[in-house]
């Protein structure tokens, strides 16, 4: 089976600057399979809060992730510098697939890369919503 090429930063639409923390190396000395997905959700969630998507605490709706999925390709370990990328591929009647990839300092191609599946819900019941449509102009925007 061929793995397909990992992606470049020209794949993405939006990006987050994240600083690593020595609590992110593991026993190994390389940052912790598990940090990587808090870097990729504060981006997304980054993003959905500069597009008024997200107010913490007083949103009724919010996403909640269904579904994650992430590729190691390269080493990253704290110090190094990363900034996480992120794209939509799909944007679904209550769901939103995003698409991501962490970048190591100022390489230009990916040290991780996979998606992330949010649902939309209403936060009281947590019942699936549909996306209002101000809020798909915003994915459309890094689609």
């Amino acid at each position: 089976m061929t793995r397909p090429a990992p992606g470049t930063r020209a794949d993405y639409r939006y990006f987050q600057t994240i600083t690593t923390r020595w609590q992110d190396n593991d026993a190994f000395g390389h940052a912790s399979n598990v940090v990587y997905f808090s870097w990729i959700d504060t981006a997304v969630n980054n993003f959905l809060i500069e597009n008024g998507i997200l107010e913490i605490g007083t949103s009724e709706v919010v996403g909640v992730v269904a579904e994650a999925n992430l590729r190691y390709l390269r080493e990253i370990a704290y110090p190094d510098p990363i900034t996480v990328g992120v794209r939509v591929a799909r944007i679904g009647t209550s769901s939103v697939k995003y698409l991501s990839a962490v970048f190591r300092a100022d390489d230009d191609v990916a040290s991780a890369e996979g998606f992330f599946v949010h649902v939309y819900v209403h936060k009281a019941s947590m019942t699936p919503t549909a996306i209002p449509p101000a809020q798909k102009l915003a994915f459309q925007s890094i689609m």
